[in-house]
């Protein structure tokens, strides 16, 4: 999308940060008050998991750039396509692990987590427009903001909870997320022609 790509890296380094800690205790917080049950989890172990998957990745990228920049900036396509397939692995192997139940999955869960992704993205939006000086970097905000939550989302599913009906919201949310990435961004490209 041809977005502010600094921007980028520091909005996913902030986020990646925040989200070792934020994560466990909101999804454990909402499961018991939201369930009205206790749930047991070690949220430092849970913590230092996702630090391992989202904060790791994040650093040894800030590293690349900047000690091996010229090495970084010839290689960024390459990345985008690599972490494009990535996340779309992640979402395979979910969607397949009980991909006889994927129609009924968006039954449960797909208007609401359709809702999600476009109010945050739409919230992503406003917020760029206010606090940020060009559409470049309000586009780093929608992407940013409204699309990069699936894997996490999996994960939280998966290894928080370990009950494949909490993966129903994950599984509809990644794979609405490429749907809307691919229409946002024919839009933008539109807007900026």
């Amino acid at each position: 999308s041809k977005g502010d790509v600094p921007l980028s890296i520091s909005l996913t380094a902030i986020t990646s940060l925040i989200c070792i800690i934020s994560i466990p205790l909101i999804a454990i917080y909402s499961y018991n008050y939201f369930l009205q049950t206790n749930i047991e989890v070690d949220t430092t172990r849970k913590s230092l998991e996702l630090f391992g998957i989202v904060t790791v990745p994040t650093i040894i990228g800030m590293l690349v750039n900047n000690f091996f920049n010229n090495f970084a900036r010839s290689f960024e396509s390459k990345a985008k396509i690599i972490s494009i397939i990535l996340l779309a692995l992640v979402i395979i192997g979910a969607v397949l692990k009980d991909l006889s139940n994927v129609s009924l999955y968006f039954k449960q869960s797909g208007l609401i987590t359709l809702i999600l992704n476009l109010s945050m993205m739409i919230i992503a939006f406003y917020i760029g427009k206010f606090f940020v000086s060009s559409f470049k970097q309000t586009k780093t905000f929608i992407y940013e903001l409204g699309l990069q939550n699936g894997t996490i989302a999996i994960f939280v599913a998966q290894n928080i909870f370990g009950d494949q009906i909490f993966v129903i919201p994950a599984i509809t949310y990644s794979l609405i997320m490429f749907f809307t990435s691919i229409v946002s961004l024919y839009f933008i490209k539109n807007k900026e022609s």
